[in-house]
Formats: C-alpha cells, structure tokens, sequence
C-alpha cells in the first residue's frame, strides 16, 4: 500500500511519524510492515481481512458480540500502552508536543462532568484517535482482527479516548456488550464504568467533527449526536425524541 502525504492536511513529518508509530506497535497490534519510508511517502504490506464497519451489518447478536469483543481488545490494548505526556507527535521519534484541549461552551454543564469524570483517570496512553470499524480489518470468518489501518490522527492522550471512538455510532447492545467485556477483561474497568468513561472521552472529538457539520457525512452526523446530548445533557443520548442510546445499563 502506498500512502502520499501531502499539503497543508498534515504534518511535515507526517510519514516519518506513522512509519515510528507502526514500528512501535508491531507485534502489539496487527499493523502492516514498513517496506518503504521517505519525505510525503509511506510504503507498507498488504494486509488481508474485510473493513468491520461492511461486515458489522451483515451479523446475528452471538457474531455481534464476538466482533466486539475483537474490536474491544484491540482498544484496550492502545489503552495499556503508556506515555509520558499528552499530545501530538511532532517528529519520527515521536516526541510529544503538548495541546490544550477544552470543550465547548455550547455543552453547558455536561462539559465540567466530563472533565471531572476524566480527571479520575490520570494515566497516558497511546491513541490511535480514528479507532472504528472503518479503520479495522478483520477475518470475516473468524471476526479476528487482521489490520489496524490509518494512524494519521495518533496521539498520546486519555486511555478511554478510543474505547469511545469506537462505540460512537455503532450501538448494537450485542456488540456494545462485547467490546466493553473485552476491555473490561484486559484493563479492569467494570463495563459500565469504561462506557461513561469513554462517551465522555468522546466529547471533545464528538465536538470537533461537528464543527464540520456541512462537509461530509460523518461530520453531519456528529452534529445531529451532538445535539441530542445537549439537550439531554446525557453523553449516553442518541437523538432527541429518546434521549438514552442503546447498550449496557440504557447507555
């Protein structure tokens, strides 16, 4: 696979940085090769698997929760992965420059107990920061993860920032279920402790992408998320007639 990073898009070390990120992981996480590294070029393997997000539609709740349970350990595997500071990469040695990041005004109340429910977990981790099933490759067999694609967005930040990148929209109970017992397994956290953990996680990209309402339809329908969470003042909320998403506990 070649990738070309060009533009104001992204960082001017950008390729040197996703070629140390993967070097980093590999063996950790199914992460394919570096073949070939230069200025604004990456060069990686082949990796076999079908995208989550095309087969997570196609199965029954047994397979459901069997997928989230391959999707899960990968996030809490990122979560276990330590780091000195939070922020951004700045270079192929991946130090670490430092970011402010504040949630809006606009999320009223709901912004001071997501910072004070984050604050209760001091750790740092390694990020993949786009971890959905778009971005992973699995057997469609077996449900196993065969690839963690794209780490343009990797930063060293909050160990739930994942866990809730993943659970954003896809809220089937079967595969909640399965992706907080994975984690829970791994890392700890009762499920309904990482769940509120993670969607308040979540806010500040949540918050981001619908900034962009407008420009692409994810970013549409963060917005509409967004919205609903507001008005409910609920992290957990899907839309504004229900109020409550779908998953452990109602949440």
């Amino acid at each position: 696979m070649v990738r070309i990073f060009a533009g104001l898009r992204h960082a001017p070390q950008a390729a040197e940085i996703q070629a140390a990120l993967l070097r980093l992981v590999r063996g950790l996480l199914p992460v394919p090769a570096v073949l070939e590294q230069r200025p604004g070029l990456l060069v990686t393997e082949y990796l076999p698997g079908v995208r989550a997000d095309l087969v997570l539609p196609t199965l029954s709740p047994d397979r459901l929760r069997r997928l989230g349970e391959s999707l899960g350990a990968v996030a809490a595997t990122l979560g276990g992965m330590p780091m000195l500071r939070r922020g951004v990469f700045a270079d192929a040695d991946l130090t670490v420059t430092p970011y402010d990041l504040e949630l809006p005004p606009s999320l009223g109340p709901l912004a001071e107990r997501a910072d004070s429910l984050l604050d209760t977990e001091p750790r740092t981790c390694l990020v993949h920061s786009d971890l959905n099933p778009k971005n992973l490759l699995v057997d469609p067999d077996t449900l196993a993860v065969t690839g963690v694609l794209d780490w343009e967005f990797a930063h060293a930040g909050h160990p739930f920032t994942d866990l809730g990148n993943l659970l954003r929209f896809d809220r089937e109970p079967a595969y909640v279920e399965g992706v907080l017992a994975a984690y829970a397994a791994a890392r700890g956290t009762a499920p309904e402790a990482a769940l509120d953990l993670a969607r308040a996680a979540d806010l500040y990209a949540l918050s981001e992408l619908a900034s962009r309402a407008g420009e692409n339809p994810v970013a549409d329908r963060a917005a509409v998320r967004l919205a609903a969470i507001v008005a409910a003042q609920d992290w957990h909320a899907t839309d504004v007639s229900t109020q409550r998403g779908v998953g452990i506990g109602g949440g």
